[in-house]
């Protein structure tokens, strides 16, 4: 079975959309559906009309990414976990190539390709972040994607978390995300501490999903200041500087 963790944040409006394709492309695989509502909202249609379960948590209070997956991960049952956001679309199936992709058991957390609703492949994969490289973006500099992507399996430093799939024992031992990112670079953080535990990251093109980006919040400074913690959080954090020692070792003579 696999599990499926979606946060809702007042988008019912995707929801119904999302819920649909994943009953459509549903094949061999057993699914639940763990739905977070981390704001109130009135779900525009019934949770049972789909034909694997949809379990509805409503938070009395919002909270972060890495809280919601943990707690949805906490209710599941799969020997699979998927984290998915809301504003995701299944043109085609893509659990099946996935999955062949995690049956290699060096592989901690597997992603698709995920293209924009242009076609055109989003930066979803990418090298550990580093505070000389976010400066020359600040800067304009340091354009374009880290990692070329064909059709080939490719191992990246880190996978953004809007569509990731995970091992159940993997995750577990993780310990899942790190609570004290609210929002913003959890998947990076996760991502190092797979690393540093002997597993890779993979990205699988033969599994492709659309991104609906819905990104109003990029303007809200709210948003500006998460984004920013959370960024200094992860370059003072002992991943991070594990990560960093590893690589200059990797380097000396």
């Amino acid at each position: 079975m696999i599990s499926i963790s979606i946060v809702s944040h007042q988008q019912a409006h995707l929801l119904n959309a999302l819920l649909g394709e994943l009953d459509k492309w549903r094949k061999v695989y057993l699914l639940e559906v763990l739905l977070t509502q981390n704001l109130p909202e009135t779900l525009p249609f019934n949770t049972n009309g789909f034909s694997f379960p949809v379990i509805v948590h409503e938070n009395p209070v919002p909270r972060g990414f890495s809280a919601n997956h943990n707690q949805a991960f906490a209710r599941s049952s799969g020997q699979l976990f998927c984290v998915m956001n809301p504003d995701i679309r299944l043109d085609e199936e893509v659990f099946a190539a996935l999955h062949a992709c995690l049956q290699d058991p060096a592989v901690g957390v597997v992603a698709p390709l995920v293209v924009g609703e242009n076609g055109v492949a989003e930066d979803s994969a990418r090298r550990f972040p580093t505070p000389l490289k976010i400066l020359c973006k600040a800067l304009g500099g340091c354009k374009g994607s880290d990692y070329e992507v064909k059709n080939q399996i490719i191992y990246p430093d880190w996978v953004a978390g809007m569509f990731m799939l995970f091992r159940r024992e993997v995750f577990e031992k993780l310990g899942g995300f790190d609570e004290h990112y609210f929002l913003y670079y959890e998947d990076v953080d996760l991502c190092a501490r797979l690393r540093l535990g002997g597993y890779t990251v993979a990205l699988c093109p033969a599994a492709k999903v659309v991104h609906h980006a819905q990104r109003s919040s990029h303007r809200n400074l709210k948003y500006l200041t998460w984004h920013l913690t959370s960024m200094l959080r992860f370059f003072l954090s002992r991943p991070f500087l594990n990560i960093c020692r590893q690589r200059l070792d990797r380097k000396s003579p």
